[in-house]
C-alpha cells in the first residue's frame, strides 16, 4: 500500500480480510427502505385520491359532513378546490409522511379533511393501505367543530 508503512499495510489487510461485514447494518437498511418505499406509495395513493376526486370505480369514495355542506355550494366548492389544492405538509399535521390529514379555513370556518382506510367490504381497517386491490379509502371532510 502506498504511504503506509509496511508492517501497519500487513496488519491492515490482515484485519480486514478476516472481518466479515457486518450482517446486522444490512438487515436493518432493508427493513428501512421498505418502510420507506411503502410510506410513498401510500403517499402517492392518498395525493392521487385527494387531487383526482372521488374515483368511479367504487374504490373510495369522499364524504362531506351536514356542516360542510350548511356553507352553501360556493363555500362547499371553494373547500373542495383548496383541499384539492393542499400542499402543507409538515411534521405537525402529517407526522408519518402519508398526506392523509389536512386543514383549511373556508369562510372563517376551520376544516378538518382525513384520508381512512377500509378493506374491501368497509367493515374493517385496511391490512395494508399501500395496496390499492385491498383497500377502500374514505375522504372525509369536516368542520373542525364536528371533529
Amino acid at each position: 500500500m502506498a504511504g503506509v508503512p509496511e508492517v501497519c499495510g500487513r496488519f491492515y489487510a490482515r484485519r480486514k480480510a478476516r472481518r466479515p461485514a457486518p450482517a446486522v447494518q444490512q438487515s436493518t437498511v432493508r427493513p428501512m427502505n421498505a418502510a420507506r418505499e411503502r410510506r410513498r406509495r401510500i403517499r402517492s395513493l392518498n395525493d392521487e385520491f385527494r387531487t383526482g376526486g372521488p374515483p368511479s370505480g367504487g374504490k373510495g369514495r369522499w364524504l362531506l359532513t351536514r356542516g360542510v355542506l350548511a356553507l352553501g355550494e360556493e363555500h362547499v366548492g371553494i373547500a373542495l378546490s383548496l383541499m384539492r389544492d393542499f400542499s402543507s405538509f409538515d411534521e405537525a399535521n402529517d407526522p408519518h409522511g402519508e398526506h392523509d390529514f389536512g386543514v383549511i379555513q373556508v369562510a372563517g370556518e376551520r376544516l378538518y379533511w382525513k384520508i381512512d382506510y377500509y378493506n374491501n367490504s368497509l367493515d374493517g381497517g385496511s391490512e395494508d393501505p399501500a395496496d390499492e386491490a385491498t383497500t377502500h379509502r374514505v375522504l372525509t371532510l369536516m368542520l373542525a367543530s364536528e371533529y
